[in-house]
């Protein structure tokens, strides 16, 4: 919960103010100064009378009634002093500053948590602790770092758990013109985290005033369902989010553990989640701050890119970036590209890249710029590269090219890298409110990343299963591998396709299951998790003497309990699998099956559930997509029922979490079936 106090005090005391601004309490009341703060503000520090000018107090006890504690002093010292501001002076909210919380180990902890305890008992609000602050349109200087000169509602708000990554965030992004609204760093999110920021935001969005662009940084994904709830619901409303998810490997969950005191969660968790959301990943600084500047700009509709340049080379890497990334650059030829080019100077190309020479006049551009708006119909967007070599000021075209972002119907994006030679110009067309894109390749790689992104999936009704039989089956089971006769019960609740099977423990039993099941007979060994590796698996066994034989060679292996027996059956093998990820529940993965899905590793993931479509789009995006299409008179998978499978894998999860792992592999898919041939399921109950 966010408070008007927080948000909008009419007074506040800074506890640790200090007249050293190097230091956080110094320098938080000089941006608040800085920042025409139009309320009370009051300082404590019991060295100190005078603090900036303002009245000091040597304790919290002696001053007035106050909205807003901003505390920067030793971790220990706080409890106290909150204590007093929530019980006697009226405070609701508080932005902690100071370190030494649930960074530091269990004592931190405890610390933390009566920081939350104080807070909850007036109903206020808590930011940090090992926080830099807020800063929003209300008032520009509740914040301990960089105070952005562009602030604006046009901009884009951003939270963070890490106060000093939003300070290079800034670093990045104020040079080239990014713009910000409201920034919050909730540093170890005691009670306030990014997840209960994007609440916030979901539900105060007004369309008309709010940023429709929201940033974040994030190590630690404590809601991942709150998460996923207020970004679909954002998108919808008319916001696009972009965020980076840091700790991902296990040497960087051991730095988010020592920074904020959080655990890192699985990649593939978040990738999934953030596909979920429709969230814009990005993985650096630099990749945020550009995929800011598109979202800034008109959504793209298309995928063709006009490259217009009066720098060949920069035209060529720009077209190789947009190429790798998925989009198009495709030529453009016709009447009215002949027509472009008579007015163009002589050694020019419109073939796209638009290449206008070096020579180049600001109304060449105008004129270029307006015919790919209207007459270039196979073009959605365009990008201008445009610097100097210093020998002419370049103002006049940045103004042309501001004029044309202003009414051109499709998205032109502008990559200014001239930012020392024309160093003038490039700030004169950022103080019009633009952003430049200065790196061509970058600006290419996050279009592609932006483009590609896919839209929140709806929300969707799973389908109906059997599930009295599943519960029964994992309420009466112990942790570990299900016996088989229970994994053929589940699928068959799920209303999963599965090959016939039979388990014989018996020598006599495999010969009457493979006479009953029709040879030519599959036989598997039962017990040993690797069945190939251990020659555990027989195939197209057609007599019954080489059942006989293939039963007693199997239950030599070491860890056999049994052979199962199956009809023989073809096509193209693929996999399903579900892993449960502790807090975002299940991710599930499909690609190619048998040993494909170890040696080339083409998978992809959804979190459950997953709907028909968003099952679709996994397989379509396989690298292997083409042969489960069917290529060269290979016959296809029929792929509708493919993606039913993952859903109706969906319910069998939602009705057992308690499955922990799962495999379907492989199954055979043909263009009128796909059957589940081999599967493991493993149970780990809490």
């Amino acid at each position: 919960m966010l408070v008007k106090e927080l948000l909008n005090p009419k007074s506040i005391v800074i506890v640790g103010g200090s007249n050293d601004v190097e230091k956080p309490g110094g320098k938080i009341i000089k941006n608040i100064l800085d920042g025409g703060f139009k309320g009370r503000i009051t300082a404590v520090n019991p060295k100190e009378s005078i603090v900036q000018g303002l009245k000091c107090y040597a304790s919290v006890s002696e001053i007035e009634q106050t909205d807003l504690a901003i505390i920067a002093i030793p971790a220990r010292a706080i409890p106290p002093a909150m204590e007093i501001l929530a019980k006697e002076k009226g405070t609701k909210a508080f932005i902690v500053l100071s370190a030494g919380f649930s960074e530091f180990g269990t004592e931190g902890k405890k610390l933390e948590a009566k920081l939350v305890e104080i807070t909850e008992s007036v109903n206020g609000s808590l930011i940090g602790p090992n926080c830099i602050g807020i800063l929003n349109e209300n008032y520009k200087g509740v914040f301990a770092g960089l105070v952005p000169p562009f602030a604006s509602k046009n901009g884009c708000d951003l939270v963070s758990g890490s106060g000093a990554t939003i300070c290079f965030i800034l670093e990045m992004a104020v040079p080239r013109g990014l713009r910000f609204s409201n920034i919050i760093s909730v540093g170890n999110s005691a009670q306030i985290g990014v997840e209960e920021v994007l609440e916030y935001w979901d539900e105060t969005f007004d369309p008309a005033t709010s940023p429709k662009v929201k940033l974040f940084y994030i190590e630690q994904i404590h809601k991942p369902e709150k998460l996923l709830k207020h970004c679909r619901s954002l998108i919808k409303k008319g916001c696009r989010i972009a965020a980076i998810k840091a700790g991902t490997t296990e040497a960087g969950s051991r730095a988010v553990s020592s920074h904020t005191g959080a655990l890192a969660g699985s990649d593939a968790a978040v990738d999934a989640l953030f596909k979920k959301a429709g969230i814009v990943r990005c993985h650096s600084r630099a990749e945020l701050v550009y995929v800011a500047g598109v979202l800034l700009h008109k959504e793209l509709q298309g995928s063709n890119i006009a490259v217009i340049t009066h720098a060949g080379g920069s035209g060529v890497m720009l077209t190789d970036a947009l190429a790798k990334g998925g989009l198009n650059v495709p030529p453009i030829s016709g009447p009215a590209a002949e027509e472009l080019l008579s007015q163009l100077y002589h050694g020019s190309s419109v073939s796209n890249p638009i290449d206008f020479l070096a020579t180049g006049s600001a109304d060449q551009l105008g004129t270029i710029l307006e015919y790919v708006d209207r007459e270039f119909h196979n073009i959605d967007a365009s990008v201008v590269i445009f610097g100097t070599t210093g020998m002419f000021d370049v103002t006049g075209v940045y103004d042309v090219l501001h004029e044309k972002m202003k009414w051109c119907k499709k998205p032109i994006y502008p990559c200014l890298p001239s930012v020392i030679q024309a160093g003038k110009a490039v700030q004169h067309f950022l103080s019009l409110g633009r952003f430049d894109f200065t790196d061509e390749v970058s600006l290419g790689q996050a279009l592609s990343k932006v483009y590609f992104t896919p839209k929140p999936t709806e929300v969707f009704e799973l389908p109906e299963i059997d599930t009295i039989k599943i519960r029964e089956i994992v309420d009466n089971s112990e942790n570990g591998y299900l016996s088989p006769d229970k994994i053929q019960i589940l699928l068959d609740a799920a209303g999963i396709p599965r090959v016939p099977e039979r388990l014989a423990n018996t020598k006599e039993k495999a010969v009457e299951y493979a006479q009953e099941l029709g040879f030519p007979v599959v036989m598997k060994v039962v017990g040993p998790v690797h069945k190939t590796d251990v020659g555990g698996v027989a195939l197209n066994l057609r007599h019954a003497v080489t059942v006989e034989a293939e039963f007693d060679k199997m239950m030599a292996i070491e860890g056999a309990v049994g052979v199962l027996l199956q009809p023989m059956i073809n096509g193209t093998e693929l996999f399903v699998g579900a892993k449960s990820e502790e807090q975002f529940g299940h991710i599930i993965l499909c690609g190619l099956g048998g040993i494909f899905i170890e040696v080339l590793k083409d998978v992809s993931f959804g979190l459950a559930p997953i709907s028909q479509s968003e099952a679709l789009t996994m397989i379509k995006s396989l690298k292997s997509y083409k042969l489960i299409e069917g290529v060269r008179k290979r016959e296809g998978v029929n792929q509708e029922i493919f993606a039913d499978i993952m859903v109706r894998l969906s319910a069998l999860l939602n009705a057992a979490p308690e499955i922990s792992e799962l495999d379907l592999n492989p199954l055979l898919g043909k263009s009128d079936s796909v059957i589940a041939v081999d599967g493991r399921i493993r149970i780990e109950k809490k």
